[in-house]
């Protein structure tokens, strides 16, 4: 099949969270699965295309009457970026910087002509056009609106992708006419939003079929609780609603490959992991001591991550026998806090604001337990790359977290720690769970071994994914 895969960001070119990562990882997994898989993504200032081994492409795209130009990374999956110095190349952030830029939606929505346009400039013929959130939101509209006579087009159909549903691009409706949009878009059943336009809303409404990027995410977004306002059309829209789990780079986490390690080791050997630990400790100034439990936290200072529920735990967990690691950045008060209590417990905590790669690698190999309290989450990576590294999870049982966690049962069975309440002592009851299983060196073994028989390669992704396009396409 030929697929068509729309994404405002793409690793390693760029990259603010998961989406990412999936728009790099999929795109390849679908293409050594036999598909011909091209991918459009703009090309931001941050992106030097000489640097970055981008090649120029000499055929340039009409965008509303505008000429685009095109560089490729030639790959698997070929990445096609979309230059336009006003919207795109002259920006050093993404979406915006401290604040989002003014002008978000007409770039996005020259991002979704720009997509639509490519095929016909190079000759593609996509049986589906696979977009992206809310930045890709307006494609599915334009596909059935201003190209429905494109040859390159025909037939297409689209599959759009909530990686998290708390961003929506909501617009002033101002911007209807700006965009070349119909102000027929503006009503309750298309794009209207509580007297505002909604990128998100539109991708729900007119694509194809939807999916996200947990089973249990899926389900928690048809809620009032979940679904941030558009709960309601996610129950009407249920039947084409998919579940589809995300996976990881298997060879990018690696424990016994990884270049980030100062020791590798594996499911067969884990000695290497006691050396990592006894590194890490020494990196952020830790005293070394091999036999405290080792728990590490990673990503952003947000809301959504649980940050309150470990602010108002911090004493109570300082209080006992363990290390605690933060690498991250965000809201600045919770930043303070975090480096106030390191330097107040220097023993007990560390805490590196911002973001480290390498670093977080070596958090992962290195910790004895991940802590993920997350207030929401559609699916999550460290949990799964702490399964894959022998360091045992312990988790809200939400989205993504719910669904690649099960909760140890005391006995055999299990590869981490749950909790359900949103409530600082529900997460300090399973920290003290995890705590008490350190203790015991063979049951906490055994668990640990249990995470790495874990199977999150994108492969298995790549198949659920195969199958949606093709129940869509036909034979």
């Amino acid at each position: 099949m030929e697929i068509l895969f729309v994404a405002s960001e793409v690793a390693p070119w760029s990259k603010t969270g998961g989406l990412g990562d999936v728009a790099a990882a999929l795109p390849r997994a679908l293409a050594a699965r036999g598909h011909a898989v091209s991918v459009v993504t703009p090309r931001y200032g941050s992106i030097d295309p000489h640097a970055h081994g981008l090649h120029p492409l000499h055929r340039a795209l009409d965008v509303r009457g505008e000429p685009t130009t095109l560089w490729v990374s030639r790959d698997r999956a070929p990445v096609y970026f979309v230059e336009h110095e006003h919207f795109f190349g002259s920006r050093r952030g993404l979406y915006g910087e401290a604040h989002d830029y003014a002008d978000n939606a007409e770039r996005f929505a020259y991002l979704a002509r720009a997509a639509l346009a490519l095929p016909a400039a190079l000759g593609l013929r996509p049986h589906v056009v696979h977009l992206n959130d809310w930045q890709a939101g307006l494609v599915p509209f334009l596909l059935r609106h201003e190209h429905a006579r494109d040859a390159a087009l025909a037939g297409a159909r689209t599959v759009f992708t909530i990686h998290n549903l708390a961003y929506q691009g909501v617009f002033s409706k101002h911007v209807v006419p700006a965009l070349g949009l119909p102000w027929d878009v503006f009503r309750y059943e298309a794009m209207e939003f509580h007297d505002q336009l909604n990128f998100m809303k539109a991708g729900l409404v007119f694509a194809d079929a939807l999916t996200t990027v947990s089973p249990t995410y899926a389900r928690e977004i048809t809620t009032p609780d979940g679904g941030v306002g558009l709960d309601a059309l996610l129950r009407h829209r249920a039947r084409d609603l998919h579940g589809i789990l995300n996976g990881i780079d298997v060879a990018e986490w690696d424990p016994a490959t990884d270049r980030h390690l100062p020791a590798r080791y594996s499911a067969a050997d884990l000695t290497g992991k006691a050396s990592c630990k006894a590194a890490l400790q020494r990196e952020l100034g830790l005293p070394e001591r091999p036999e405290i439990p080792l728990v590490a936290m990673v990503g952003r200072l947000a809301d959504q991550k649980g940050i309150d529920l470990l602010v108002a735990a911090l004493a109570e967990l300082l209080g006992r026998e363990l290390q605690l690691a933060l690498l991250g950045s965000g809201r600045r008060e919770w930043e303070e806090v975090f480096q106030r209590a390191a330097r107040e417990r220097p023993e007990r905590m560390a805490a590196r604001i911002g973001f480290d790669e390498g670093l977080a690698h070596r958090m992962e190999a290195g910790a004895d337990l991940f802590l993920m309290p997350s207030r929401f989450e559609p699916c999550g990576l460290n949990q799964m790359y702490s399964l894959r590294y022998g360091t045992v999870p312990v988790v809200r049982a939400v989205g993504g977290l719910d669904d690649t966690v099960e909760d140890y049962d005391g006995l055999n069975r299990g590869t981490g720690f749950k909790f359900r309440d949103y409530h600082p002592q529900a997460m300090l009851l399973a920290v003290r769970r995890a705590l008490e299983t350190y203790r015991d060196a063979r049951a906490f073994r055994a668990l640990r071994l249990r995470g790495m028989a874990q199977d999150f390669s994108w492969d298995r992704s790549a198949q659920a994914y195969e199958s949606l396009y093709r129940s869509l396409a036909g034979p």
